[in-house]
C-alpha cells in the first residue's frame, strides 16, 4: 500500500467511526454539566466548489472546536448554506436551469467536499436559507418587526440599472456603472422596505467597547460607520423670502468663513427650482445619472449649479451667501444642505476654486508667526485659533464651537444637534431568488402583513428569468391574492429580502433547527452568544453590524433574552 493510500484509508476509517458514534453531536440538554462552547465560521455561499479560502477558514474553526471538545466542553460546531442571492439567479439564467436546482446541486457538491476533509461538524443541524422551512420563520420575524415599529416602507433614492431594470446595491456599482451591464446607473426614487437600524444607533455605538474579544480594527470600522457627529443645525434665511435653509454642521466655529450654501440635487428646494427652470432640471438629471455610493460621489468631479438664491449670514445680515445645487451633497446625510467653508475643508476648497468663490481663513495655527494666514492649495483642518470672526476671535476651536451654538440659540437661528452616518437598512431587492417579503398591498386597506397561518410565502417555480426587471412582477398569477381584511383582490409585495436578512439570524437557528418553530428561546439563550466567530474582515460593517441590530430587534419582539450575537471574533 502506498503511503498516500494509507492516509486516505485512515481518513475514511476514522470519519466512519465519527459518524457511527455521532462524535460531534452537540447536546441541547439545558442541564448539561459540561460548560458550553459555540464555535462558528461564517457559512458559505454555495457557488459550486470549496476553495482554499474556505479550507483555511473552516480549519481554523475545526481546531478550536476539537480543542474545546477535548477540554471537556459541550461544543456546538454547525454548518449550513447562505443559499439565496443574485449570483444563483444569474448562473441559472446562463445555464438555462432553475436557481433552486443549481443551488442544491452546488450544496451537494460542497457538502461532500467538506465531509471529505473530516471537519468536526454537527451535520444534524445543517440549514439552507433558501429552504421554506428556514425562511418562513424570518417572514414571521419581519411581520413582528413591522408590528413593533421596526419595519416600514418609504420612498428612497436607489441605484437603478436602466438596462437590467433593477436596483443595484452600492457594491454592485463600479465606477458609476452597473457591474454586469456596464452602463451608467441612475438615481431613482422608489418605494423600499427598511429596518429601523437608526433607532439602535446609540446603543450599537456605546456597546462596541464591550466587545473585548473583537479585533480593534473591526470595532473602529463599526464606530466610523455608525458615525455619531456633534454639531449644530443652523437656519439660513433666504433673501426676499419667508423660507430658510436648514444646515447641519460639525464646524459652527467656521461660520464666518462661509462662502456658499450647497443643496443636494434631491433637496425640496432643488426640486422646486427644477420645475421653474429647465437648466436646473437638466443639472439635477445629470446628477441622478450617477451612483448613490458615498465612495463614488467622493471620487467624482465636484460640480455645482449656481441658483439665483442668496441667504443671509446668521451672525451678520449684511453678509449675503450664494446658494448652489451640488452633486456631492447627499439628501440622506444631515439635512441635505451644507455651508461651504473653503479654507478649512478640502472638498469645499476645490469647489470654491472651480467657481471663483471667496476663500477666507477663520482658523490659523496656534503658533503662526506671520502677518496674515493664507490658504493656497490645501485646506487647514487642524486645531488652532479663531481669526476673522468678530466675537469669536482669539478663541480655540472648541471654545468657538460652544460660543457659536450659544449665539445661534440666542438669535433663534439654530441649536446644538447630533447626526449619524448610519442609515436605516434598506432590505428590498427587485429579484426572484430571495425570500419573499410577506406583505400585501390592498387599494382599500393599504399595506398589511400576510396572516401568520399563510406562511411561508414561497416562490413560484414556473418563472421567466429572462424578462427585464423583477421576474416576480412579470409572473401572470403569483402576485394576485385576496386581501386578508376586506377579501378584495390585492397584490403581494414582489420585492424579496436582501440576503443579509437571512445571515443576520442563522447563527441562532443553528441552536435549535427544528421545523415547528424558529428556535426554542431557552435553548437559544443557553448557546448564545457565539463564543468564537470566524470570517473575513470585509463583513465588518455589513453582516456583523446587521447581526448586532437583528439580535436587538429579536429581543424587543420577545424571541431572545441576549443582545450581542458574537462574543469573540477572529478575522483571518
Amino acid at each position: 500500500m502506498k503511503p498516500s493510500e494509507n492516509k486516505i484509508s485512515l481518513e475514511k476509517k476514522w470519519q466512519k467511526e465519527w459518524d457511527k458514534n455521532s462524535s460531534f453531536l452537540a447536546s441541547n440538554n439545558l442541564n448539561e454539566k459540561k460548560p458550553k462552547y459555540y464555535v462558528l465560521e461564517m457559512f458559505p455561499y454555495p457557488s459550486g466548489n470549496i476553495h482554499m479560502g474556505h479550507v483555511r477558514n473552516y480549519t481554523l474553526g475545526d481546531v478550536v472546536a476539537r480543542y474545546k471538545k477535548a477540554s471537556g466542553f459541550n461544543v456546538l460546531h454547525p454548518m449550513g448554506w447562505d443559499s439565496f442571492g443574485l449570483p444563483a439567479e444569474n448562473a441559472a439564467k446562463e445555464n438555462n436551469t432553475h436557481p433552486d436546482k443549481w443551488t442544491n446541486q452546488n450544496i451537494d457538491t460542497m457538502r461532500s467536499q467538506l465531509k471529505s476533509m473530516g471537519l468536526s461538524y454537527d451535520w444534524s443541524r445543517e440549514i439552507s436559507t433558501c429552504d421554506p422551512e428556514y425562511y418562513k420563520f424570518e417572514q414571521k420575524m419581519f411581520i413582528d418587526f413591522f408590528n413593533n415599529g421596526l419595519a416600514y416602507k418609504k420612498e428612497s433614492w436607489v441605484n437603478w440599472d436602466p438596462v437590467e431594470k433593477t436596483v443595484l446595491a452600492n457594491e454592485q456599482v463600479i465606477d458609476g456603472k452597473g457591474w454586469r451591464s456596464n452602463v451608467p446607473v441612475e438615481k431613482r426614487l422608489l418605494n423600499q422596505w427598511f429596518l429601523k437600524m437608526t433607532e439602535y444607533a446609540d446603543d450599537l455605538l456605546k456597546t462596541i467597547n464591550n466587545l473585548s474579544e473583537w479585533p480593534e480594527r473591526v470595532k473602529l470600522m463599526q464606530n466610523n460607520w455608525i458615525g455619531k457627529s456633534f454639531g449644530a443645525k443652523i437656519n439660513f434665511d433666504i433673501v426676499d423670502s419667508k423660507e430658510n435653509i436648514e444646515v447641519f454642521t460639525t464646524r459652527p466655529d467656521t461660520l464666518f468663513g462661509a462662502s456658499f450654501i450647497a443643496l443636494a440635487p434631491s433637496h425640496p428646494i432643488s426640486i422646486n427650482l427644477s420645475k421653474k427652470d429647465s437648466n436646473v432640471k437638466f443639472f439635477i438629471d445629470e446628477c441622478n445619472r450617477s451612483s448613490t455610493s458615498e465612495a463614488d460621489i467622493e471620487k467624482a468631479e465636484k460640480r455645482g449649479f449656481e441658483t439665483e438664491l442668496f441667504v443671509t449670514h446668521p451672525f451678520d445680515s449684511k453678509i449675503k451667501i450664494p446658494v448652489y445645487i451640488a452633486n456631492f451633497v447627499l439628501m440622506e446625510y444631515g439635512t441635505g444642505a451644507i455651508f461651504g467653508c473653503p479654507a478649512h475643508d478640502q472638498r469645499d476648497l476645490d469647489f470654491a476654486k472651480k467657481y471663483n468663490l471667496p476663500i477666507l481663513p477663520v482658523v490659523q495655527p496656534q503658533k503662526f508667526g506671520g502677518n496674515e494666514f493664507k490658504i493656497s492649495n490645501e485646506a487647514f483642518t487642524a486645531d488652532g485659533v479663531i481669526i476673522n470672526s468678530d466675537f469669536l476671535n482669539g478663541l480655540s476651536v472648541d471654545e468657538a464651537k460652544k460660543t457659536s451654538i450659544k449665539k445661534l440659540f440666542e438669535l433663534k437661528k439654530g441649536s446644538s444637534s447630533i447626526t449619524w452616518r448610519l442609515r436605516d437598512w434598506g432590505v428590498s431587492r427587485q429579484r426572484y431568488w430571495g425570500c419573499p417579503i410577506p406583505m400585501i398591498n390592498c387599494s382599500s386597506c393599504g399595506t398589511i402583513p400576510v396572516p401568520y397561518d399563510q406562511l411561508p410565502i414561497t416562490l413560484p417555480k414556473d418563472i421567466d428569468l429572462n424578462c427585464l426587471g423583477n421576474p416576480l412582477d412579470e409572473h401572470p398569477t403569483w402576485k394576485t391574492v385576496k386581501c386578508p381584511k376586506c377579501n378584495s383582490i390585492a397584490e403581494r409585495e414582489t420585492d424579496t429580502f436582501d440576503t443579509f436578512f437571512e445571515s443576520s439570524w442563522y447563527f441562532i437557528r443553528f441552536t435549535d433547527p427544528n421545523k415547528k418553530t424558529h428556535f426554542n428561546k431557552s435553548v437559544a439563550d443557553y448557546w448564545m452568544p457565539v463564543d468564537q466567530y470566524i470570517g473575513g474582515v470585509e463583513h465588518a460593517v455589513l453582516h456583523l453590524l446587521y447581526s448586532r441590530f437583528f439580535t436587538r430587534a429579536l429581543k424587543r419582539c420577545g424571541y431572545i433574552s441576549f443582545t450581542e450575537p458574537f462574543k469573540g471574533l477572529m478575522t483571518q
